[in-house]
């Protein structure tokens, strides 16, 4: 009987929860099985003054071992009707199904924590009758454990947790029959942290964009100024997209009036980040008026010709006379 109650005891912990964080767990090196009817009756005499029990038990000559058997012969009564009472608690307790919890939760859940901080997740197996091994995972990685923290309780450790850690889940589960398991998912609080390059000089009549990574947990709240005043969008030309981590802003057919410093601002109930962009714009270089000199050309070849097709009588004829002239030469 000492055995099947001290079976109950190995891989049972307690532990101390601070704020967000737990105590490292330490094993239960005394007590007894649950819901045991002379818990009552060893607790209060734990707890009362030795004279207070020699007064409850009436005789004052009384050592430390009468007092003792006195005590036994009066749980004896207690103690035969309670144990059918306690067989079928704990048979019924064996036929339970097999669970885990972790740290104390039953179902799935979300850990709320932040950066910096160090998280103990305590794995454990409820309703066992023999020693279950346990596997955890990372996302869909296998995390390593070792020897002597695998079999019917497991912990591991996340030092220190970071913003990357946000979304995270870890799941824990039996290495027999892995669809019994539980998991928790990381809820990362962090205020809103952004990043973003300048873009090249763009020349005039060219389109840009301005990207603005975000990164927030509460999500942020988003916008765009313009030599720190709020940017007044043109349908036409401006156009602002944003997901879960970028916040993006293109700018149509460039204008020279388009550069100067954008400003991309995050804030949430965490806080609020800026960072700035520098738009430079260049000037429209003067395009040769290639149609223009070539039509000009065009015009002055066809009233040269207009002019020839007009005089040329008065053209043939100065040739006539010159070939009609008498020569004054001497034979």
């Amino acid at each position: 009987m000492l055995q099947w109650y001290h079976s109950y005891q190995p891989g049972q912990f307690q532990k101390v929860l601070l704020g967000d964080t737990y105590s490292v767990p330490m094993a239960f090196t005394y007590g007894g099985p649950h819901s045991l009817i002379m818990y009552p009756m060893l607790f209060n005499t734990y707890m009362e003054p030795p004279g207070k029990i020699v007064w409850v038990f009436g005789d004052e000559s009384l050592d430390l071992d009468q007092i003792a058997s006195q005590m036994a012969l009066k749980a004896i009564p207690v103690f035969l009707f309670g144990t059918p009472l306690l067989i079928i608690m704990l048979l019924s307790y064996t036929g339970a199904d097999v669970g885990l919890t972790i740290n104390a939760n039953t179902a799935n859940y979300k850990l709320q924590t932040r950066p910096g901080l160090t998280q103990s997740l305590w794995c454990a197996v409820q309703n066992h009758s023999k020693e279950e091994e346990l596997l955890w995972l990372r996302q869909d990685g296998t995390v390593d454990l070792k020897d002597g923290n695998r079999v019917n309780a497991s912990n591991i450790c996340i030092s220190p947790i970071t913003m990357d850690d946000n979304g995270v889940s870890f799941t824990c589960k039996l290495a027999r029959d892995g669809s019994i398991q539980i998991s928790v998912v990381l809820d990362v609080i962090f205020p809103p942290t952004l990043s973003g390059e300048d873009p090249s000089s763009v020349p005039e009549e060219n389109d840009v964009t301005l990207s603005c990574h975000v990164k927030a947990n509460p999500p942020a709240q988003m916008v765009w100024y313009k030599d720190n005043n709020t940017l007044v969008l043109e349908p036409d030309r401006h156009q602002v997209s944003q997901t879960s981590n970028l916040f993006q802003l293109k700018i149509e057919k460039v204008e020279g009036s388009d550069g100067g410093v954008y400003t991309c601002e995050a804030k949430s109930a965490m806080g609020t980040a800026k960072t700035d962009f520098h738009l430079t714009v260049e000037a429209g270089r003067l395009a040769f008026p290639l149609e223009a000199v070539i039509a000009a050309a065009v015009v002055v070849a066809l009233t040269i010709l207009f002019a020839i097709v007009a005089r040329r009588k008065a053209i043939l004829e100065c040739f006539r006379k010159a070939n009609e002239s008498p020569s004054n030469t001497a034979l």
